[in-house]
């Protein structure tokens, strides 16, 4: 098996070390069979915000948070699954006329406040609106219309985007007449919804099935 990760392993709780530790652990061991794409909380300005700085402050000090930062700046931000599907954490950009664009990517890169890079951290999907527009919700970014997404598969010659970044009751959610899944893996998000988790499983034949922990079980 393979296993791709979509971003997000900090910020989440209490133990975001140990969280991230053991997935960077799993890459060591596993480093053709495990992958894990960069969240927008895998950046030195959100993680300053909303917890990890603080964790690793308070049980360890400033120096682990600069070395985690160091390593999220290396972090691919898109995978390709079997030239059909692809993935990121956040959702399309406006600016991603090639996929080579992405394969350009300098790394090391902080997350800039625009751009290619920040899109596919930071965008998101919006029912009943056309094109392109503010993220208001964010205040970063873009939002994007199920005609974004049609377009963008055909233009690609891919079948299916998928994506993390907000949380959503069944644990996976469908967008633009399934042409687009969000995916969100952690069950009772922060203790306060009673949102399912869910992960997406793809065979060889690329057919995708779901499996789902229901907040009850977690």
């Amino acid at each position: 098996c393979n296993y791709l990760l979509l971003g997000d392993y900090v910020d989440r709780g209490k133990q975001s070390i140990e969280t991230i530790c053991l997935l960077l652990a799993y890459k060591i061991k596993y480093p053709n069979n495990f992958f894990l794409l960069r969240g927008n909380h895998e950046c030195a300005s959100i993680s300053r915000i909303y917890g990890f700085f603080d964790e690793c402050k308070r049980r360890y000090n400033l120096k682990l948070w600069k070395a985690f930062s160091d390593v999220f700046n290396c972090m691919p931000v898109c995978a390709i699954v079997s030239d059909r599907i692809i993935a990121m954490h956040g959702g399309l950009s406006p600016e991603l006329q090639s996929m080579e664009q992405i394969r350009r990517l300098p790394r090391p890169s902080d997350v800039p406040d625009c751009g290619l890079v920040c899109d596919l951290l930071w965008t998101d999907p919006e029912p009943s609106f056309n094109g392109w527009g503010d993220n208001g919700c964010r205040s970063v970014s873009f939002i994007f219309g199920a005609d974004v997404v049609s377009s963008f598969l055909q233009h690609h010659d891919l079948d299916l985007i998928v994506r993390a970044h907000q949380v959503v009751e069944d644990g996976y959610e469908f967008f633009a007449n399934r042409q687009l899944v969000t995916i969100f893996s952690a069950p009772n998000y922060c203790g306060e919804f009673d949102n399912a988790a869910a992960m997406l499983s793809v065979d060889e034949t690329l057919m995708c099935s779901f499996n789902v922990l229901n907040p009850g079980e977690a």
